[in-house]
């Protein structure tokens, strides 16, 4: 006997589940939870990929603030935004679209972002915990 398993019925189950999840957390901090995603540049597919997080955290009730950059942005401005938003209470997680242009050090930038708040789980210690099968903290 065949299972099927139906992409958008799940997809369709799990975006409500985080909907209530964002009520509970709601309820509980008094605040709606907040995503920030930079975009450094127009490469096409990130363009994309960033307005699929704006569509989806909408679906679900989260904030979602992009910051657009110039792909001319220096490497210091970009770390700087990083460390304003590791320290602003209100942010919850911050995504840094990947590629970045050449003159900017990735692994800089993804280590920059607070272990707490980074959504991709770049961060070096996340790809740690996640290869010794520990939890890592993702929000």
């Amino acid at each position: 006997m065949a299972v099927v398993i139906s992409g958008k019925e799940l997809a369709k189950n799990l975006k409500e589940d985080m909907a209530k999840r964002v009520l509970e957390y709601r309820e509980i901090y008094s605040r709606i939870p907040q995503l920030v995603v930079i975009l450094v540049g127009e490469d096409p597919g990130s363009v994309s990929y960033v307005k699929g997080k704006e569509v989806a955290s909408n679906e679900i009730g989260i904030k979602n603030t992009t910051f657009r950059l110039n792909d001319k942005v220096s490497e210091s401005t970009l770390l700087d935004l990083i460390d304003n938003l590791n320290n602003d209470d209100t942010v919850d997680g911050i995504l840094v679209q990947l590629p970045l242009p050449k003159h900017i050090n990735e692994d800089k930038v993804i280590n920059a972002i607070s272990l707490e708040k980074d959504v991709d789980g770049f961060h070096p210690m996340n790809v740690a915990k996640l290869q010794l099968k520990q939890d890592c903290i993702i929000p």
